[in-house]
């Protein structure tokens, strides 16, 4: 989790334009391959924005207060069990997946399937998508999120 925190918040100076390959650094090749096909490429930063005074841009902090504002349509909480997944659209906390869920898994993709409860994934890696999917077994948060999180 501390070496993802790093990774996605930390060595950011504003925030994303695209992850890339390199946020599977360490993984086991083989899994690598099945994420992306073979394919590698580096994550892109936002550094190409430009503000209305000129002045150079700063990270946004995203809080319940300003969510709405940006635009936003998922959340994501790291936490020591899991990443909890926010439809921003339909709840105001989700359901946690634990770390230890093999990244191959297809999830269902549907806002609405992420309400707070049971992770959503589908039958198998290349299933259909079904915003009724069943979840497999539930994966609880041990806590609430905390007014102070990244």
């Amino acid at each position: 989790m501390e070496t993802m925190a790093r990774h996605l918040i930390d060595d950011v100076t504003v925030g994303w334009d695209e992850l890339g390959t390199d946020l599977l650094d360490g993984a086991p090749p083989a899994l690598v391959t099945t994420l992306t096909g073979g394919e590698h490429w580096p994550s892109r930063t936002l550094d190409h924005l430009v503000t209305p005074d000129g002045s150079p841009p700063m990270r946004m902090t995203v809080t319940d207060a300003t969510a709405d504002a940006q635009d936003l349509q998922w959340g994501y909480v790291l936490h020591a069990e899991g990443i909890e997944v926010i439809s921003i659209l339909h709840a105001d906390n989700g359901p946690l997946v634990d770390w230890a869920i093999d990244p191959r898994t297809a999830f269902n993709d549907h806002p609405a399937a992420w309400s707070p409860g049971p992770v959503p994934p589908r039958r198998g890696p290349r299933a259909a998508a079904s915003a009724n999917a069943p979840a497999a077994a539930p994966v609880k948060a041990g806590s609430p999120r905390s007014a102070g999180r990244r």
